[in-house]
């Protein structure tokens, strides 16, 4: 990997049109390859476009992935985005929830253009994706809203995990939203990215903090006398409190499946917001008697109190009994997650199982099969329940599962329609194999 200080080439396709003047860069052009201490990396897609930077999905000549964030020079001709993020990640390395920095370099364009980059650990699908992609299905019927209370708790824990950590370090991250969360398939958590505006506590060097929709309500006067042009001293800055609210957000909008951008700028949220989360909990159709829900409930209004000093600790949060009920996924939630494990439904009949020639066939069968698509490091067809006649495929790696998921998914084998969903790796090695909510 890249080390702090390396020099870099860029490759960029060359255009039909003008070329860009001395100087500009022009957003449109994705680079084709980085050259990163003498090591190729081909430029595979662009995952992300901001103003001030671009994200890449980069891979080397050993099948190596990463991400690369390219920033462009602000509008002073400097490089603060990329030395404020770069310097928030190397101070804060090391938890499995924040995303890990493997090196920094700077590469020259052929154009001319010299730009900072950082090169990254490769993540999965984001919470803003999931929002979009799991607000549909089915649970006891009826319609189901959001997502199911083992993914909410799931990711509640892991940001809960990295903010713990990140305010004990004294840093506000001050952009927690959606897209800043993102699913890692490998290590089977979520992580926290994004620390182009985070600050240390009491120190607060960003005017403007927060993304629209889930920032707190002092980053919002906050906001409004910067805008307004007074000037406040670094003592009466924001404090991590408003990492908590934007958490409390975050969850609210996976529980509901409800985009809450217009509720928060409404009259009768700022009146009472904790009102309209007694109102979302009560009307949503995940009720079931057996799962108290109104933990969660708790734990979300705990977070969405006004006074940022009430607010509860990500140390705290951590205390709510929501955390100590055990949920099991729901078969969405592991399409959604890839995982190096994927599990195959509607393939083996029980009268193939108790054969035992007939047992091993399948076995080799399926194991010639999947490995057409990756490396296969063990298979596994469970004789009795739980899991029977289901086929868990253990892949070296989840870009090898996501493949076979791909194209597995639909296919037919003795006329049979195939079912491939991912499976958590813990879960699998310990032989714990759930029983999933259809």
């Amino acid at each position: 990997m890249a080390h702090c200080g390396s020099s870099a080439k860029v490759q960029a396709p060359r255009p039909d049109s003008i070329m860009p003047s001395p100087g500009s860069v022009d957003q449109s052009m994705k680079p084709v390859l980085f050259e990163i201490f003498g090591e190729i990396w081909t430029v595979q897609s662009r995952l992300g476009q901001g103003v001030s930077a671009s994200v890449y999905r980069v891979s080397s000549g050993r099948a190596a992935t990463a991400a690369v964030k390219e920033f462009q020079a602000d509008t002073q001709g400097g490089d603060y985005g990329y030395h404020k993020e770069r310097s928030v990640l190397e101070d804060i390395q090391g938890h499995k929830n924040i995303v890990t920095l493997y090196g920094v370099f700077t590469n020259h364009s052929c154009m001319g253009v010299t730009t900072r980059c950082l090169l990254l650990e490769l993540l999965d699908v984001s919470v803003s994706e999931l929002l979009v992609r799991g607000s549909s299905g089915t649970q006891g019927g009826r319609p189901q809203q959001g997502h199911s209370m083992w993914l909410v708790q799931h990711c509640a824990r892991d940001i809960l995990e990295a903010l713990g950590f990140l305010h004990r370090e004294g840093y506000v991250h001050a952009d927690l939203k959606p897209r800043n969360i993102l699913w890692s398939a490998d290590d089977e958590c979520f992580k926290l990215i994004d620390f182009g505006l985070s600050f240390k506590e009491g120190n607060q060097d960003v005017k403007y903090i927060q993304t629209d929709g889930y920032r707190a309500p002092e980053a919002e006067l906050q906001n409004s006398l910067a805008q307004a042009g007074v000037e406040m001293d670094g003592d009466s800055g924001c404090s991590s409190a408003v990492d908590l609210w934007s958490l409390g957000i975050i969850l609210l909008e996976m529980f509901s499946g409800i985009k809450l951008k217009d509720t928060v700028r409404s009259q009768e949220w700022k009146d009472n917001c904790a009102a309209i989360v007694d109102h979302i909990f009560a009307s949503n159709s995940v009720v079931c008697p057996a799962i108290p829900v109104y933990h969660l409930r708790d734990l979300i209004k705990s977070m969405l109190l006004n006074d940022p000093k009430q607010r509860c600790t990500a140390e705290t949060a951590l205390l709510s009994p929501f955390f100590s009920i055990p949920f099991a996924p729901h078969i969405e939630d592991l399409v959604l997650l890839p995982s190096p494990v994927l599990r195959l439904l509607n393939l083996i009949d029980d009268s193939h199982l108790h054969n035992d020639e007939e047992y091993e066939d399948i076995l080799e069968d399926m194991k010639e099969e999947c490995q057409k698509y990756g490396s296969v490091v063990s298979l596994l067809i469970p004789k009795e329940n739980p899991g029977k006649g289901q086929v868990f495929v253990e892949y070296a790696n989840a870009s090898d599962s996501k493949e076979a998921q791909r194209l597995l998914t639909g296919r037919t084998f003795d006329g049979k329609f195939v079912v491939a969903t991912f499976y958590p790796l813990s879960a699998y090695k310990r032989g714990y194999l759930y029983q999933t909510v259809q």
